[in-house]
């Protein structure tokens, strides 16, 4: 469903929008059982690595990321040629403590661009309850907010990246999501989220997405799906289309892809091996 002329305009104005309807009720059983179904055949949930790239690893997020529901809004906001720079996957467990802190994504993903649009899908509801993520609204114009490194063993992020100043929590905007909704927001906006203290576990996952004219300005080397239209640029190798799960071609560029993305994170910092 294509965006609105008054969702665009909130999304220039503040930020971000939702909700956006993308999967269908009966969608959302299957996609759920076969990651909880790998999650309890190696060891009951994804290691770190297997969080980010993860359109490489599982052939119904790359099909996701290439589906015109959630393509055609990327479009009105960042034109007709996309690229899908990385996926994540954002599990919070019945009684988890995990959390994120107040942050920039800018910050850390060294990408040129001011265009970056996160899209952030439900696989489960995403309450208030279950912590659902609250933004900052006008947070993405302007100057990037000071951040500092917590390293909270709760804290979702890589290295507990935290804004210093320059939130109200007062002011924030809670986005409650059902299954199957989505929600997208400027990667340059302040964004947070807090435990899950519903009965049901909180499985979402964001893509997030880019025009081809964006440079990695801080790695060597990074890797994006093109997803949509053309790349005449070039800056970042094209990731290979799976087949099915785990396919050994993927799996094999996904190390790579991976680690890549991890020194980028960690870069000016100390690597946390935990959530590697």
């Amino acid at each position: 469903m294509p965006l609105t002329p008054q969702q665009i305009e909130q999304y220039r104005r503040d930020g971000y929008v939702f909700p956006l309807p993308v999967l269908e009720p009966h969608e959302i059983p299957p996609l759920r059982a076969r990651l909880e179904a790998f999650e309890t055949e190696n060891g009951g949930k994804l290691r770190s690595s297997q969080r980010n790239k993860s359109h490489l690893l599982f052939k119904w997020l790359d099909d996701l990321i290439r589906d015109p529901r959630i393509l055609d809004p990327i479009e009105q906001l960042i034109g007709p040629d996309i690229l899908c720079w990385n996926t994540i996957f954002w599990i919070k467990d019945v009684g988890s403590r995990s959390f994120v802190s107040w942050h920039q994504d800018s910050r850390y993903w060294g990408l040129s661009s001011e265009k970056v649009v996160s899209a952030w899908l439900a696989l489960s509801e995403a309450s208030m309850e279950a912590g659902c993520m609250r933004v900052m609204p006008g947070t993405h114009v302007g100057d990037t907010l000071v951040h500092r490194d917590s390293y909270h063993e709760d804290n979702m992020l890589t290295r507990g990246q935290e804004i210093v100043e320059g939130v109200d929590d007062g002011r924030a905007v809670h986005m409650p999501l059902e299954a199957g909704q989505m929600s997208l927001h400027s990667y340059r906006l302040a964004h947070a989220s807090g435990p899950n203290l519903s009965d049901d576990r909180r499985i979402g996952v964001s893509m997030h997405f880019m025009p081809p004219d964006t440079a990695q300005v801080v790695g060597d080397w990074d890797s994006a799906a093109l997803v949509r239209g053309a790349d005449p640029f070039g800056y970042f190798e094209h990731t290979p289309v799976p087949d099915r799960d785990f396919d050994e071609t993927a799996v094999a560029f996904h190390a790579r892809a991976a680690r890549a993305v991890a020194d980028v994170l960690y870069a000016g910092a100390e690597h946390n091996t935990q959530k590697l």
